[in-house]
């Protein structure tokens, strides 16, 4: 079949087609399904996506990481550009090139070509400014229909999911979806069913949609800011009484798609400025080495790996030794709770919205449909089911529900006899 869903997320993609009437995820990548959303120039031209891509970083190729892809769309650094080597790039010429090459990579897997795809995306790419989120899916179509999808049309990604959880289930329930990703944390309130599986129309039974711009990406930078970036200057103070060493560098450093700003030829200059200025110089020799050498990314990778592995265990190591001999940091699992506990809080907020609109008590859902590599996450596990503590828990395809849910809606749309 020549339809598609496309889950581009802000650390995986995932396409799906459809294979004897059910969805099924395409090989995109070492026969994974999933492939992280990253893309890496090398200084001689060559492209790389994927986790190609993270390895030429990891094993210090020269050339420029770029991760969290997702997240520029409607803000301004879209229309801005980055340097690759002695050219600039625009965000959505890097966008499209990564989107190309999946779309081509599905296609050969397939040995055919895929014209018309329905695209996942948030509920609210930009929190509370219409039109931004507006810009953003333009500027997805757009993306969309220039790498060669005639038919471009989207869905939300829990209303998605929802639909692959319906597959499921032998009787009519109502379900509160909470897809937690990378980037945004998105839910809907969904009346669900074998016998409502078919409909042609399913407005009526979409109850609530609320969303809010928090995902993995931001659990991230908080974990760095509280535990990491103090041991490299963050907070420490200036020689002038009651200044502090500026935290714009600290931020974007620990920001997954602000961490190439740090390595614009003036950053490293202002922070040897500061640097005279600061009361310890030797946590901002850290900083200048890590930027100096462009290891923001591997920094981040520390991080982000040492929060995955506190989903499971009690401590997580960050070794820094490649910064100075001996640096490292312990985090314990509370660290993480009390760095992070604000971003739960407000992601549990968004399901009383959801309530709220669809004129629903907690009591009156059924089932909790999670998915999304952040609900790993206890905390915030903990902080949905406290929400709705009668309904009855189900974990789905963490990585896979979105993507199989946007072919199923693929289907319906473009499908024979559509």
């Amino acid at each position: 079949m020549s339809i598609c869903g496309l889950d581009f997320g802000t650390s995986n993609t995932t396409l799906g087609t459809i294979e004897d009437h059910a969805p099924v995820l395409v090989a995109l990548e070492d026969g994974e399904s999933t492939i992280p959303s990253a893309i890496f120039y090398e200084v001689d031209g060559a492209v790389l996506i994927g986790r190609r891509a993270v390895d030429a970083y990891v094993e210090g190729a020269p050339g420029r990481l770029m991760r969290s892809l997702k997240s520029v769309l409607g803000t301004s650094l879209i229309d801005e550009t980055t340097r690759l080597g002695r050219e600039r790039v625009s965000f959505r010429d890097v966008i499209a090139y990564y989107l190309g090459a999946v779309k081509r990579r599905a296609e050969q897997t397939m040995g055919s070509e895929l014209r018309d795809v329905v695209h996942g995306r948030p509920v609210h790419f930009v929190d509370n400014a219409p039109d931004s989120d507006r810009k953003a899916e333009e500027t997805l179509r757009v993306i969309a229909r220039g790498i060669g999808f005639d038919q471009v049309t989207f869905q939300f990604e829990p209303i998605a999911a929802a639909l692959e959880y319906e597959r499921q289930i032998g009787s009519e329930e109502v379900a509160l979806i909470a897809d937690i990703g990378g980037g945004t944390s998105d839910f809907s309130i969904v009346r669900l069913g074998p016998e409502r599986h078919g409909k042609a129309d399913r407005v009526a039974d979409i109850l609530a949609n609320d969303g809010v711009r928090i995902g993995g990406t931001d659990f991230d930078r908080q974990l760095s800011l509280g535990a990491v970036m103090p041991l490299f200057g963050f907070g420490s103070a200036m020689k002038r009484a009651g200044l502090d060493v500026p935290s714009s560098y600290f931020h974007d450093l620990a920001t997954w798609s602000n961490i190439n700003r740090m390595y614009e030829p003036r950053v490293i200059a202002d922070i040897r400025q500061v640097r005279h200025e600061a009361t310890e110089p030797e946590l901002l020799d850290r900083l200048i080495r890590v930027v100096h050498e462009q290891r923001g990314h591997t920094l981040a990778m520390e991080v982000e790996d040492a929060k995955i592995a506190l989903s499971e265990k009690r401590q997580a190591d960050i070794p820094l030794e490649w910064v100075a001999p001996g640096l490292g940091a312990a985090i314990g699992r509370p660290d993480l709770v009390s760095h992070t506990k604000q971003l739960a809080d407000r992601i549990a907020a968004r399901i009383k919205n959801c309530l709220t609109q669809a004129r629903l008590a907690a009591g009156d859902i059924d089932a909790v449909f999670l998915t999304g590599g952040s609900v790993k996450l206890a905390h915030v596990r903990k902080a949905i089911t406290k929400a709705v503590p009668s309904a009855r828990i189900v974990e789905g395809d963490i990585f896979g529900a979105v993507g199989k849910g946007l072919t199923l809606e693929a289907l319906r749309r473009y499908g024979p006899g559509r």
